[in-house]
């Protein structure tokens, strides 16, 4: 049995020497966890990132926001923690317009050595 310590956050185990498994993830941790309709998922919280980031910048509160958005704050409160339940993209670029931000769309071929085609948000 390991030696174990404790500390303030409580008791700590002693490391052991046994090997951590390790697994590769996909990129998208939706996909990986098995969300329904990953690349929407990782799409909308790419956004909603943006969002906040919007938000902070420009140093609204949520209030703020909420009026500039057509929201009313505990939604804005639910939206900068990631609840996109409710939200569709189109929605979404809404708010990021509304907040000062260009959105591009730019569709092209998946190319040869893509097995499928995707879709990804790149901000930039």
């Amino acid at each position: 049995m390991p030696n174990t310590t404790s500390s303030k956050r409580g008791p700590k185990k002693a490391t052991t020497n046994e090997p951590v498994k390790v697994e590769a993830g996909s990129g998208n941790v939706f996909a990986d966890l098995g969300i329904p309709q990953p690349d929407l998922a990782l799409a909308k919280a790419m956004l909603v990132q943006q969002i906040r980031d919007q938000i902070v910048e420009l140093g609204l509160t949520q209030m703020k926001a909420a009026e500039l958005l057509g929201l009313d704050q505990p939604k804005v409160s639910a939206l900068v923690r990631g609840r996109t339940d409710g939200y569709t993209i189109d929605r979404l670029f809404k708010f990021l317009n509304l907040l000062g931000q260009h959105i591009e769309i730019t569709i092209r071929p998946a190319g040869k050595k893509s097995v499928t085609a995707e879709t990804r948000v790149v901000i930039g």
